[in-house]
């Protein structure tokens, strides 16, 4: 079974290309909405809760998680592979969405200059920087925090004229450094694709983290295809929320375009 977590609704979206991607496993959704979002939140606090919930699916027989989450991936991610896996799961991994965003960036960059959207904490935190750095040396990266972004798609207003100024805001400066890539580096910002794309101009590339993300999910496991066993005659989905779950099915309802049934659980269980 694979485990995909995220601070709120916007790892629906990387969910969904999953899923499309690779039908044939058992998959369990865990949105900590209740405490959502992350963004704004200290690293401390961020690896605390990230651990929570990697606790909690692990427990749920789990064998590899997807940090769907930007922030998450950003400030949690290193330490939990590094630090906290060897010694309380071991055999286990945990994936983020960085890592596989800025090998494609890189690969599809040509004028080496790069864009990257995100909240405030994943922008802070320089993970994006890194590792562009560490893809190709060569590569220019320009960072810009679009925190209204995420409530904006939460609060379905991606239409509202309101939205089309503050993305002009967001993005007037970065059109001089005259990128050809831009990373969304929120699972939510994928929602505002079309209105980013118009901003940037059709010359430039728009990267969206699911159809990417699952792309190299399936790449993962042809390598490491004894981690997660296919799921055999019956799939299951599994849908849990720390938040109101009937908020929680509407919104997802919203993302993946089919009704679904969540249940509430408290991570605070896993202190």
């Amino acid at each position: 079974m694979i485990g995909i977590f995220d601070s709120g609704f916007g790892g629906l979206t990387i969910f969904k290309e999953i899923e499309k991607t690779l039908p044939d496993y058992n998959y369990v959704y865990l949105g900590d909405n209740d405490r959502a979002p992350y963004g704004n939140s200290s690293q401390a606090v961020i690896f605390n809760q990230t651990k929570q919930a990697v606790d909690y699916l692990f427990n749920q027989g789990c064998f590899l998680i997807i940090l769907a989450c930007h922030t998450a991936s950003a400030e949690a991610l290193r330490k939990i592979q590094q630090e906290y896996l060897p010694s309380k799961w071991p055999g286990k991994n945990v994936l983020g969405v960085i890592r596989p965003l800025a090998e494609e960036a890189s690969q599809l960059s040509n004028n080496k200059s790069i864009v990257v959207l995100g909240t405030n904490s994943t922008v802070e935190s320089g993970a994006y920087i890194r590792e562009l750095k560490e893809q190709d040396k060569a590569l220019e990266t320009v960072q810009r925090a679009c925190p209204l972004l995420v409530p904006i798609v939460e609060n379905s207003k991606e239409a509202n004229p309101a939205t089309k100024e503050i993305l002009k805001e967001y993005i007037r400066e970065l059109k001089g450094y005259q990128p050809d890539t831009v990373i969304l580096g929120c699972t939510h910002y994928g929602w505002l694709t079309e209105q980013i794309q118009q901003e940037f101009g059709n010359q430039v590339l728009i990267l969206n983290s699911g159809s990417v993300v699952a792309n190299k999910l399936k790449n993962y496991l042809q390598r490491h295809s004894n981690m997660v066993k296919l799921a055999g005659s019956e799939v299951k989905r599994t849908f849990l929320t720390t938040g109101d779950s009937h908020i929680f099915d509407s919104a997802a309802e919203k993302f993946l375009g089919r009704i679904i049934t969540s249940k509430k659980i408290n991570l605070n269980e896993y202190e």
